[in-house]
């Protein structure tokens, strides 16, 4: 008999859900069968079987789980498990649809996660917009689009000496994943001392070039996979840029990385992802612009895996809606620096006796001021904006 256990799939969460069960109790499985699907802040992930055995599960779909967690056992044929311990779907901790308000009849059970429970009772959700969802689990993210009423429950009046006429609007819940990203901004301001610089970079000679390869290799590229590529090829001239802050009882320092893998922000209106082009340096820009296209695609399904988003040595934050002309990203933990880019934009600038017009964008730096400073900034932004005032430097 061995335990099945919930492995650690991010830094982020200190629990994740389990959706659902791809095999049944007392099934006779092999390594490598898929078994459950957990879902955390980011993503949903299969976790499969490491060795073969009779699947006996411990947690009921809808569950919280933590790293680490036993959630079902294998056996070996003839084995048994021990007494006391919950077969088949039971789950200590784990939702029960028998005992819940919202259980239905004939066998239609509705199964309600913990933290769902927590926002119905926050909210006042009423049971009938639950059983409208048309769900067997309910997740606390497939309540926080209800817009639910004012807090207090479903009459909306709130208990009493709390009411004020400040807190009369209605609640507006965050998504999981947009909790997840306040866990790791407020982390960053508060252990990051951040400082920012900006540079602008004309664009006007390297647009054609983002033309020409969109045509030759039938895949969009524009600005930012010229600057994934880039960014790329500064790894071993600014190591600092790409390594990981170390703390020690002698001071800070910094992990070299292995390669110049970097994360791009993705941001379709489902949340907040940063997928990794690996080895950038490495890459046909042709090769990152196909990367940086399935990381939309993925965004728009909901289907990121945990490999996808994890190991980036640096990060580049998109900002290319019409009219920003600046950003400041925040250095996510465990990095050192984080680039912004924003939109291709018209600004009239001196040529010779006269004047044209040029197409600029905006490229800012934010740094961990304990490993780098404004000179280094200043250095690392100038060797990007000559490569990308300088399309020859392409290998397409």
């Amino acid at each position: 008999m061995s335990d099945f256990r919930v492995p650690k799939l991010n830094n982020n969460d200190a629990a994740y859900v389990l959706v659902e069960w791809l095999a049944k109790d007392g099934d006779a499985v092999r390594a490598g069968d898929p078994l459950v699907t957990v879902e955390t802040s980011k993503t949903v992930e299969e976790l499969t079987a490491e060795e073969e055995g009779v699947l006996r599960r411990l947690v009921r779909e809808g569950a919280e789980c933590a790293p680490g967690q036993t959630i079902a056992r294998l056996l070996a044929p003839g084995d048994e498990p021990p007494g006391d311990e919950a077969s088949g779907d039971g789950s200590p901790g784990g939702a029960s649809p028998g005992s819940d308000p919202l259980a239905g009849t004939g066998g239609d059970d509705i199964v309600v996660t913990a933290p769902a429970r927590r926002l119905i009772d926050e909210l006042g959700i009423s049971p009938d917009r639950i059983r409208a969802l048309g769900r067997k689990v309910v997740r606390r993210a497939d309540l926080e689009g209800l817009g639910a009423g004012p807090v207090g429950g479903a009459t909306g009046e709130q208990p009493p000496g709390e009411q004020d006429e400040h807190d009369a609007g209605e609640l507006i819940a965050l998504s999981r994943a947009q909790r997840r990203t306040a866990e790791v901004v407020e982390r960053s301001r508060r252990e990051i001392p951040s400082a920012f610089t900006l540079m602008n970079v004309d664009v006007t000679d390297a647009l054609p070039l983002t033309r020409d390869l969109t045509r030759r290799h039938r895949v969009l590229v524009g600005v930012p996979e010229l600057v994934v590529k880039a960014v790329g090829g500064l790894l071993d001239v600014f190591p600092l840029f790409f390594a990981s802050p170390v703390p020690g009882p002698h001071g800070p320092r910094a992990r070299r990385a292995a390669g110049a893998d970097v994360g791009v922000t993705v941001d379709v209106g489902k949340g907040l992802f940063i997928p990794v082009v690996r080895d950038a340096a490495g890459r046909s820009v042709a090769e990152i612009a196909r990367d940086l296209t399935g990381f939309r695609r993925t965004a728009l399904e909901g289907s990121f895996r945990e490999r996808d988003l994890r190991g980036g040595a640096i990060t580049l934050t998109l900002h290319t809606y019409d009219g920003i002309v600046m950003a400041a990203p925040i250095v996510f933990p465990g990095q050192t620096c984080a680039l912004a880019l924003t939109a291709p934009r018209p600004e009239v600038v001196r040529e010779g006796d006269g004047f044209t017009v040029r197409k600029i964008c905006g490229l800012g730096l934010s740094y961990d001021h304990r490993f780098i400073n404004g000179r280094e900034a200043a250095e690392f932004l100038g060797a990007l904006r000559t490569v990308l005032e300088n399309p020859g430097h392409f290998n397409t």
